[in-house]
This record gives C-alpha cells, sequence and structure tokens, in this order.
C-alpha cells in the first residue's frame, strides 16, 4: 500500500508521519492538497478533540471520529484533481483546480472532512473530496486565496442570518478570522456604520483596512458607547424617552465573534433593547446567563454555524472578481513539518490572521 505525508493528531499533539494513501471511492476524486489554512476550531481539537466529541454527540450529530485513533485536520483548502474515482461524471478535468463544502457522505451520513477518521483532512499530501460538491476555482485566483472561501463564508453566513437593512447599525465583537468575515460581508451589502472591538491593536487595524467605520479598543473604552451617535437608543429609559418624542431610531445587530464564558451576559447587559445578537464564537464550555435582563430588554438571539451551499459559491465568486481583499487575512505560509509549531503560534492572539499550509513544499 502506498503512503503519504500528513500531519495527524496523535493524542493531544501534532506530529508529521506517513499514513495511508488517499484512495477515491464511487463518486470521489483524489486531489492534490493546494493549501489549507488552520482554523481555531482545528486549535481547539488538538487538545480537547474528546470533548469536541461528546459536545457533537449531545448535538445529535453522527459518531464520525474515534479520538484513539490518528486525525488528520483541515477543512479550509483549495486542491487540484490528480484522479477520479469510479462512478464521476469527470465534468472537471485532472489538473483543475477546486474548492468544497467539507463534507463527504459516508454510511453514517454527512461527515465533516478534517473532523472524521473516515475522511481525513487537507493536512496532507492528497485527499479524497465528493465530486458532486467540487467548484472550480475561477479567474486565476492563487490557492491561497481560494482557500479563504471556507472561513469567509461563515461571516457570509452570519450577516444572512442577520438580515440587515440599510437602517442598521453594526457592531461586531472580536475581529479574529470569523470577526473579520462578518466585517466583510456587512461591508459588501453596503451595511454601515460597522463598530468593530478588539483588545489586539493588529487585529483593530486590520478591521479598520476591511472597511470598519469605528475600531474601539475594549481596554480604553465601551463597544456600546457609540449607539445613540446613531439614532440608536441605547438604554430602556433612552428608548421610553425617545419614544414619547418621536424620535425615529435604527436598529442594531451585534455579532458575538469571541465565545468564551461570561460574553453573552455581558452582552445580555449592554446591548441596546430590541437589539439582534448572532453568536458565532464558539464557546465549548458551560456559560450562565440572566435571561429575565434580555426579557426586559426584548432581545433576539440567533446561533449559527457553518453556511450553506450558494453562501460559498458566492464567496467564491466574489474571492475570484477581486470584490475581497484576501491579502489582508493571509498572514503566514508553512510546509508540512511546520504546522506544530504554526498552531502554537496561533495558541497566542497576535497579527496572524490566517496561516495556510502548502503540504506540497
Amino acid at each position: 500500500m502506498t503512503s503519504m505525508r500528513a500531519v495527524v493528531r496523535r493524542g493531544p499533539r501534532l506530529l508529521l508521519a506517513d499514513v495511508p494513501d488517499a484512495v477515491p471511492g464511487a463518486g470521489q476524486v483524489v486531489a492534490k492538497t493546494l493549501a489549507c489554512g488552520i482554523c481555531g476550531s482545528d486549535l481547539h481539537a488538538v487538545h480537547h478533540l474528546e470533548h469536541g466529541v461528546e459536545i457533537g454527540l449531545r448535538s445529535g450529530a453522527s459518531d464520525t471520529i474515534d479520538p484513539s485513533q490518528d486525525l488528520v485536520l483541515g477543512h479550509e483548502f483549495c486542491a487540484e484533481i490528480l484522479d477520479h474515482g469510479p462512478g464521476t461524471e469527470k465534468t472537471l478535468k485532472v489538473g483543475t483546480r477546486v474548492v468544497s463544502t467539507p463534507f463527504a457522505f459516508g454510511p453514517v451520513g454527512p461527515e465533516l472532512i478534517g473532523f472524521s477518521t473516515r475522511y481525513r483532512g487537507a493536512f496532507a499530501e492528497r485527499l479524497v473530496l465528493t465530486e458532486a460538491l467540487l467548484l472550480p476555482v475561477p479567474n486565476g485566483l492563487e490557492p491561497e486565496a481560494a482557500a479563504l472561501t471556507e472561513p469567509l463564508s461563515v461571516g457570509e453566513h452570519a450577516v444572512g442570518i442577520a438580515a440587515p437593512s440599510k437602517q442598521s447599525v453594526a457592531l461586531v465583537v472580536g475581529c479574529g478570522p470569523i470577526g473579520l468575515a462578518v466585517i466583510v460581508a456587512l461591508k459588501r451589502r453596503g451595511i454601515g456604520p460597522v463598530i468593530a472591538a478588539d483588545f489586539s491593536p493588529a487585529r483593530r487595524a486590520l478591521a479598520e483596512k476591511l472597511g470598519a467605520d469605528i475600531v474601539v479598543d475594549p481596554a480604553v473604552a465601551s463597544p456600546q458607547g457609540n449607539w445613540s451617535t446613531f439614532d440608536v437608543p441605547a438604554t430602556l429609559a433612552e428608548a421610553g424617552q425617545w419614544a414619547m418624542t418621536g424620535r425615529s431610531t435604527r436598529d442594531a445587530i451585534v455579532f458575538e465573534c469571541v465565545g468564551v464564558p461570561g460574553m453573552l451576559q455581558n452582552l445580555i447587559e449592554n446591548v441596546p433593547p430590541t437589539a439582534h445578537v448572532i453568536v458565532v464564537g464558539a464557546c465549548q464550555e458551560d456559560d450562565r446567563i440572566l435571561p429575565v435582563i434580555a426579557i426586559n430588554k426584548q432581545l433576539r438571539f440567533s446561533f449559527v454555524f457553518a453556511y450553506s451551499p450558494p453562501e460559498f459559491a458566492e464567496v467564491l465568486r466574489a474571492l475570484g472578481e477581486g470584490e475581497i481583499d484576501s491579502g489582508i487575512f493571509l498572514t503566514g505560509k508553512v510546509a508540512l513539518a511546520e504546522v506544530p509549531a504554526a498552531f502554537t503560534r496561533l495558541e497566542t492572539p497576535g497579527a496572524d490572521v490566517k496561516i495556510v499550509v502548502q503540504p506540497w513544499r
């Protein structure tokens, strides 16, 4: 049996190893990995995979991961078709650069590539993909930029669920990769003002480059301090006063892109009345809230996950047309042997946004 190189999660650590080569089954292709971004969920999986599996099962997901086995992560990828498996249409020829939503169809239903011990992820020289899900990379878009389709689609979906209007004022709390993706999706829709808050000066600078109208350092000023300026009543008392005087108002949409315990309660206490809170940050610990405050303020919460195929395709189109500045996101490129060190680097938030793995290097 032939083999290939891959970075595997073995216990709570990453190592470079030889794994069985990628072999396509019916309706599948085998592809060479050209680029694959490192996601925050990958970082979490290295040290907390067993907890993640438990959460998935409690959520009703299929049992697709055996934590005792080697796991190859990586779901934000661009690849090149090498060969077609049996029963494929061969619509896209060998050599075509492609992206895909990271799903495969196994015996227990859909499985997430990179979070399955049946379908290995893209931190490997080659991977198996479902032909029916492949999208060709348009306009000579570089693989590293095309690999951003997946994380940017998360922001596209979050903003789609928020359904902002021209009257909406948006606050993005946390300017990591997902918060920045939300800002991109908001500005592409012409929404403004967009307020962005993050403790990191580097991330605030990137948010501004991507179109945020106001950037706030929460250590210096409250991210909630601008609402009244933009005709959003900041408190119940202010809302009552404005209603009495007939003052016109705008609506508030708040994107929670941090995902740490205490953040939801902080927002419940501080966002304006009737605000719509979109929870994108994936807190994986128990948390506590006081619901009656949210009731008094008539807040609305939407918890969002992933994206739809049309949203994924739209982001790829926008990248291919140059409507999104991919260079702002791409802050590092590493070979397979450098992946463990890159994970360590990303565990301490700094200037990095997206580090891309290039297994061919």
